[in-house]
């Protein structure tokens, strides 16, 4: 499906951003199609694996960072940190990221991690790589995604705001230096293994909206 033409893939502002990492996205097509060859199983699927970016670029307000895609088959949707309406059992990431949605704005999400809601704001949820090998956590972070990824990122930064970028962990926060000007809210990644450091009481989502705020843009509805 990658080798497909980009404006076909992705939305026609973010297939110009990207057009000179197209032989990188190409590649990367042969890497998976060859792997899928091989019996392995791919995540998200085919159709997925840029839906963060078919939505337009000129939409987005927000900027979230993820890793890589939930290795877990049901769980991976393309948007980083989402699930399907279907899943109720969230991953220790998005439950953790609920329970400070919770604590920060004091308002209940309905059940379930569909993040969607929080897209059609304007809220680009990028995972740095985007495919993984099922039951293999960082199993594609050598592909060559994140060329891709700083270029969007890159685009996205010279496009100007109003854009606030939230970069959770050491991997998201690789992307710093290419957001010059923009305003950033870093954090420890929401992960069971490091969310008691540092994310659990950041506020995120508040802080988020009063950096919306100064730059004259509506808050975000968060609670999905």
């Amino acid at each position: 499906m990658l080798s497909e033409p980009l404006d076909q893939l992705v939305a026609d502002d973010w297939a110009t951003a990207l057009a000179p990492v197209a032989p990188t996205i190409r590649r990367i097509g042969s890497a998976l199609d060859a792997e899928a060859a091989a019996g392995r199983t791919v995540l998200p699927a085919p159709q997925d694996v840029l839906r963060a970016l078919t939505r337009p670029m000129a939409q987005v307000r927000v900027l979230i960072v993820g890793q890589d895609p939930y290795p877990t088959p049901g769980h991976a949707v393309g948007l980083a940190f989402s699930v399907s309406p279907g899943v109720t059992a969230l991953p220790r990431s998005l439950a953790n990221i609920r329970r400070e949605l919770v604590e920060d704005l004091g308002c209940e999400p309905r059940p379930g991690g569909d993040l969607t809601p929080w897209v059609e704001q304007g809220v680009l949820l990028l995972n740095r790589v985007l495919t993984v090998g099922a039951g293999s956590p960082g199993s594609h972070r050598g592909l060559g995604w994140q060329e891709v990824t700083s270029r969007a990122v890159t685009a996205l930064a010279d496009r100007g705001g109003p854009l606030v970028a939230v970069l959770w962990g050491r991997q998201a926060q690789e992307l710093a230096p290419l957001l010059d000007g923009v305003p950033v809210v870093r954090g420890v990644h929401p992960s069971p293994l490091s969310a008691s450091r540092g994310f659990f009481g950041s506020r995120p989502f508040s802080r988020v909206n009063a950096l919306l705020a100064e730059q004259g843009s509506a808050a975000v509805r968060w609670c999905w």
